[in-house]
């Protein structure tokens, strides 16, 4: 789970983790974080999603951070826009209106660079990244948030005997591992979800679920 893989990903456009629709459980959630208006919402390992666009649009200034720069130049052609451009070391800043991506590896960003955040939205970081990963990448997310932002966080539920991921299963108690000693952990929600996903169900999986959680800091 090198850099290079998901650099070859987006080159050969195999993003199946690109959804072409904000995620629902940010219209059936979002408002359970009672964020005010013109909150900074972060985005982990963003692609070009369109979540961003709806925090946006619910008045939110939107930061995220994103390895490819071939995502990066296509949310924005995606969206009209032409973003300004600033060279930080190994990292580019993209910004325009209330929609910032930082193009690099989310391990080079830190606190000062990223600027105070109010809130996460980790839809598809977590479950991108293995295993040995996971630990290291809850760490940095707490280091960036400096451990006061809430996070909605969407997990994967399945059996991972059946697929190799990414996506990778996350399971409740692996949530509670990484976060349970910083955080109040919420189950706001559990889906049925193979039906929205149908390459699972071709790679060999029998059951898939989505669950939703709201993580507030202790």
């Amino acid at each position: 789970m090198q850099p290079d893989f998901w650099h070859e990903r987006w080159q050969r456009n195999e993003i199946g983790f690109h959804q072409d629709r904000p995620h629902p459980a940010l219209a059936r959630w979002w408002d359970t974080l009672a964020l005010p208006p013109r909150s900074r919402v972060f985005v982990p390992l963003a692609g070009k999603s369109l979540d961003m666009v709806w925090l946006a649009s619910a008045g939110h200034v939107v930061t995220g951070v994103e390895l490819s720069p071939i995502a990066v130049h296509d949310f924005y052609a995606a969206q009209a826009l032409e973003p300004a451009i600033e060279e930080h070391g190994p990292l580019s800043r993209h910004r325009a209106g209330d929609l910032e991506l930082w193009c690099g590896d989310l391990f080079e960003l830190s606190p000062a660079l990223l600027g105070p955040i109010d809130a996460v939205f980790d839809r598809a970081a977590l479950v991108a990244l293995p295993a040995e990963l996971r630990r290291r990448y809850a760490e940095r997310l707490i280091a960036l948030s400096n451990g006061v932002a809430p996070m909605l966080l969407v997990t994967m539920e399945y059996d991972q005997a059946q697929m190799a991921g990414p996506p990778h299963a996350v399971l409740e108690d692996e949530v509670y591992a990484l976060y349970g000693d910083t955080h109040r952990i919420t189950l706001l929600g559990r889906d049925a979800a193979l039906a929205d996903f149908p390459k699972f169900a071709q790679r060999g999986v029998s059951a898939l679920a989505e669950a939703v959680f709201r993580l507030d800091p202790r």
